[in-house]
């Protein structure tokens, strides 16, 4: 590179930081003066029960969760999740973990999100003709991607676990429904 190659890379080099410490600073100029908004008044709770009875079946869950709009397009939040699960002489299974989410709202109606679950799943099989009884315990990790319609505090859509193996996987499916609700 020549003397005049090399000063024209600077040059560009100093326009593009220019502009882009110029939106910065403007930005927390914005938010200095802006500063009415409460941190709590961002923030909605909300998550799902659960439960399932049939012959000799049991499911129960629970899964409360927080979100914090960042705006009016997108939201992040964590979540818990604990369930039990039972089949009458078969197996009995308890579920626990967390898992955080990114939601954003193109349009007000359409959701569309991310969220990474790590749940550990520790199951009991009871002993029957064919086998004795043993545990099975291990950590089961999930990225859904999802997209679902929005009226007010309400989502209903369908997510995906792209992470899903078939072989050790607490779901039987990666393609999952959901309604969502946060107040």
């Amino acid at each position: 590179m020549n003397k005049n190659q090399i000063s024209n890379v600077f040059k560009s080099f100093f326009v593009i930081l220019t502009v882009l410490f110029s939106g910065y600073s403007m930005a927390q100029e914005i938010s200095a003066v802006d500063d009415t908004t409460n941190f709590w008044d961002k923030v909605q709770f909300g998550g799902g029960l659960g439960l399932g009875i049939g012959s000799g079946y049991t499911d129960i869950s629970v899964m409360p969760s927080a979100i914090y709009n960042v705006n009016e397009i997108v939201a992040v939040g964590v979540g818990l999740q604990f369930g039990y699960l039972s089949s009458k002489n078969y197996y009995d299974s308890f579920v626990y973990g967390g898992s955080v989410i990114t939601l954003v709202n193109p349009i007000p109606e359409i959701q569309l999100s991310a969220e990474l679950e790590q749940v550990r799943v520790n199951t009991d099989y009871d002993a029957n003709n064919f086998r004795p009884s043993y545990s099975d315990n291990f950590w089961n990790t999930a990225l859904y991607l999802g997209a679902g319609y929005r009226t007010g505090n309400v989502t209903v859509g369908a997510r995906y676990d792209v992470l899903l193996n078939d072989e050790r996987s607490l779901y039987g499916s990666a393609f999952m429904p959901f309604v969502r609700v946060y107040f």
